[in-house]
């Protein structure tokens, strides 16, 4: 048996899992007796998730390729400071549930609320949020989709040596037939299974790299010979100032309070011990892959110190020191967290078109007004042909892939932030703040991100939030008078 076949036997099984695990969430789905069950066990799961479920998808849904090969990749340039920094992202579950999850889970229940944007509408009784928050989600989701599917394809395509349309066509057809068979039960079963498979990975790998390198201590002095700055805190030529530091805690830290794929979650689970269980359990497991993957990339320079791309690390050194079995097992690591994020995006994007468009305003907001079986056909309709317009667009990737992803990700935030946590927490919060916020925080994302001004080291996300942040409060101040918000939390 070839190297190539051993290496893709793991994934061809782990894909396997993945569609048996679809057709099971589609058949429970099918039992629903109502449009109204339908809908709310497609897109939420029917709020059933356990701790360990709600952990992984969580973790799952966020991390995507740059945490496998984009991050590691800049650790093997930065060195250590890189580590350091990457570890912001720690607390991601702990924050997303501990801030957003008691209060999300008990309005979405008060109000039905199946998405994001239910929440919005039902908060801030105004179609001008929705239409604006929908727009904006469909756009920005279809951009990181993008990302994704061509980052899973080319690592395919550098590790395998298979052409990159066949890594296309492989994750991403496979990705978008189990969520739209599936539905929400599927996407975070799934990603349950793929918590497990990205932590085998990032183990294999970093035991590997420590192995070959002749273990730890002497890969951190061939670091120190090879430049001393890649053991400092603030990396070679001081290429982490304090200021990008600080500006990541915004990016990676408060600010993954406005992404819809990862807040959603917290709609969906089953009871406060699952949440609880699920904070712990997901700070312990996103810091330990976190780490083991970027440290990886850190060490790996000890090894292989002359590549001349970062994002070549990852690939080269599974090429270099796994055996192919294990070099497949790895690309499922990868693959698992980029397919653990389409999927979540494709089910949001096809509720965004179904739920929060179609049957709001269509329908005037009655799903009963639509057959139980027209509106799982239109459902599966509706998540492949987004899935497929994605793949298409795919086929001749663009360059930039990392900042279109950064972007996507600084324009969810951007538009969602404010109107979510303030929505959750201030009830003076009401539809003109919301909708300046909305406008002006992405208005000046995309402004800052095209002009790039001088800002001494500091992120666009930074002075976005704080401009998104003033527009809310002054817009719901100038509309208090007229508009006194939707439910009250």
């Amino acid at each position: 048996m070839s190297n190539t076949l051993l290496t893709i036997i793991p994934v061809i099984i782990y894909l396997a899992m993945s569609f048996g695990v679809a057709l099971w969430a589609r058949k429970k789905a099918e039992s629903t007796k109502s449009s109204k069950g339908f809908i709310e066990d497609y897109f939420i799961g029917g709020r059933s998730m356990g701790g360990m479920v709600l952990a992984m998808t969580i973790i799952a849904s966020y991390t995507s390729a740059s945490s496998f090969v984009g991050g590691p990749g800049v650790a093997y340039k930065l060195g250590l400071s890189w580590v350091l920094l990457a570890m912001i992202q720690v607390p991601t579950t702990f924050l997303t549930l501990g801030i957003l999850g008691k209060r999300f889970a008990i309005v979405a229940r008060q109000t039905d609320s199946v998405t994001i944007t239910d929440f919005l509408r039902a908060r801030y009784k105004s179609d001008t949020v929705v239409i604006l928050c929908s727009v904006a989600l469909i756009l920005f989701f279809m951009a990181a989709m993008l990302a994704q599917f061509i980052g899973g394809a080319r690592l395919f395509q550098t590790v395998t040596g298979y052409p990159y349309i066949v890594g296309l066509a492989l994750f991403g057809i496979s990705v978008v037939l189990y969520t739209a068979i599936g539905g929400f039960r599927a996407v975070v079963l799934t990603d349950a299974i793929q918590g497990i498979v990205m932590v085998v990975a990032v183990v294999v790998i970093l035991l590997a790299v420590i192995n070959a390198g002749g273990g730890m201590e002497k890969c951190i002095q061939s670091l120190k010979a090879i430049d001393p700055g890649l053991i400092t805190p603030t990396g070679p030529k001081d290429a982490v100032p304090q200021p990008f530091t600080l500006s990541f805690w915004v990016l990676v830290g408060i600010g993954i309070l406005g992404l819809p794929q990862t807040t959603q979650r917290c709609m969906g689970y089953r009871d406060s011990k699952a949440m609880h269980d699920a904070m712990i359990i997901g700070t312990l497991l996103i810091g330990f892959m976190i780490l083991c993957a970027h440290l990886a990339g850190t060490l790996g320079r000890a090894i292989l110190p002359e590549l001349p791309a970062g994002d070549l690390a990852m690939p080269s050194l599974i090429v270099e020191l796994l055996s192919p079995v294990w070099a497949g097992v790895f690309i499922a690591g990868p693959l698992a967290a980029i397919m653990s994020t389409v999927d979540s995006m494709l089910l949001l994007v096809s509720a965004a078109i179904i739920k929060d468009l179609y049957i709001h305003y269509r329908l005037k907001g009655d799903a009963s007004r639509m057959t139980l079986v027209s509106i799982k056909k239109m459902s599966l309709i509706c998540t492949v042909v987004v899935g497929l317009m994605v793949f298409v667009a795919a086929i001749e990737p663009p360059d930039l892939l990392v900042w279109i992803n950064l972007f996507a990700f600084g324009g969810l935030e951007a538009a969602f932030l404010c109107p979510i946590v303030l929505g959750l927490y201030w009830d003076k919060g009401n539809s003109t703040g919301a909708i300046s916020s909305i406008i002006i925080g992405v208005g000046t994302f995309i402004a800052l991100t095209i002009m790039k001004p001088a800002m001494g080291g500091v992120h666009a996300i930074v002075p976005t939030t704080l401009a998104s942040l003033l527009a809310f409060v002054l817009g719901s101040y100038a509309g208090l008078s007229r508009n006194k918000g939707g439910i009250t939390v």
